[in-house]
């Protein structure tokens, strides 16, 4: 029976669902490749990460190398992996058949990566001891915390690029840095947000996105204030574990289905058991063209779960299909 067991505290929901991962590309874009072209899936999942190059019909499971074989999320860039576990950051090079590992002996704020984003010649690892930066080249990180730079809390629980903006949502609120990390400013309920746990962060053209334990937040990124969306504007509850948007369409990670409303004229609409998903714990997501692509997951049930209807119908891939665990953290497709 699906277990909808509601996290009892964040770091629980960090431990046990590998929330906060709705991992994309610079910019908010898809993956590069062109129309008809097979997309490669990553499936960060609680037992390696899983990669499909068919479309997601089968997948290869990864475990050598990595920091730990639970990842809580994952971002591809020009053929290099990119995978934030448990246990450190981990990169490979050769698709997923080795990894390097790197921990707090690395510099990162902590060696329990939540999630990553890659932007230019940078890497950015939310940890739960602060926001780690550095160079994809010669990998040694700096970390900004609470303490020193005013991030909201050490607790990152994922992180966006856009331009020369870093958004990283913590369980303090949204801090935004336009210096590259050196100083936060941090948004909490005074400025609209939903809940002060923001679990991720997405940013479409001049709107941002959060995704926090008390609904959907949207700002204007120019003049912020936010304006909240709940269960009374058609989502399935307001527990939000990712967001994407893309072509004016908002798509939210929810506990207790995906929920889609047009970026415009804000009012949900949710999909859940009832069009296939495996489990309503929807984890992560992420869109690419026409196609959706859920990670959900809790205990024992779940998988990725794709839809190229809109989410009227998904199809789900579970353990059979090749999948490390059907608890799928995140998911990113290139």
């Amino acid at each position: 029976m699906m277990s909808l067991a509601r996290p009892m505290s964040l770091l629980g929901t960090l431990l046990l669902l590998g929330v906060v991962v709705s991992c994309v590309p610079p910019g908010g874009t898809p993956g590069g490749k062109g129309p008809g072209t097979t997309k490669t899936i990553y499936a960060a999942t609680s037992d390696g990460l899983s990669i499909s190059t068919d479309g997601g019909g089968s997948y290869t499971n990864y475990t050598s190398g990595l920091g730990n074989v639970i990842v809580k999320g994952v971002m591809a860039v020009s053929g290099t992996i990119y995978a934030a576990t448990t246990g450190g950051l981990s990169i490979s090079t050769n698709g997923g058949v080795s990894f390097s590992n790197y921990t707090t002996s690395d510099g990162l704020g902590s060696s329990f990566v939540s999630g990553v984003f890659i932007s230019g010649s940078m890497i950015y690892a939310a940890t739960t001891g602060g926001l780690s930066i550095s160079s994809t080249s010669g990998i040694s990180f700096t970390n900004y915390t609470a303490a020193t730079n005013s991030l909201g809390s050490d607790l990152v629980n994922s992180v966006f690029v856009s331009g020369s903006t870093i958004y990283a949502a913590t369980n303090n609120g949204l801090s935004i840095s336009t210096d590259g990390g050196t100083s936060f400013t941090n948004y909490t309920t005074a400025n609209g947000l939903g809940n002060n746990d923001v679990y991720a962060v997405f940013v479409s053209g001049s709107t941002i996105y959060a995704a926090t334990n008390g609904g959907v937040s949207v700002s204007p990124a120019t003049s912020i204030a936010f304006t909240n969306y709940t269960t009374s504007n058609g989502l399935v509850d307001n527990t939000i574990y990712g967001i994407y948007v893309l072509n004016s369409t908002i798509y939210a990670a929810v506990y207790g289905g995906l929920s889609v409303s047009s970026a415009s004229s804000i009012s949900f609409t949710n999909y859940g058991l009832s069009n296939g998903l495996e489990s309503a714990v929807v984890n992560g997501v992420f869109v690419s063209g026409s196609t959706i692509y859920a990670a959900t997951g809790a205990t024992s049930t779940g998988g990725l779960a794709i839809s190229t209807d809109g989410g009227s119908l998904f199809t789900d891939a579970t353990n059979s299909n090749g999948l490390g665990s059907v608890v799928v953290n995140g998911v990113f497709v290139d």
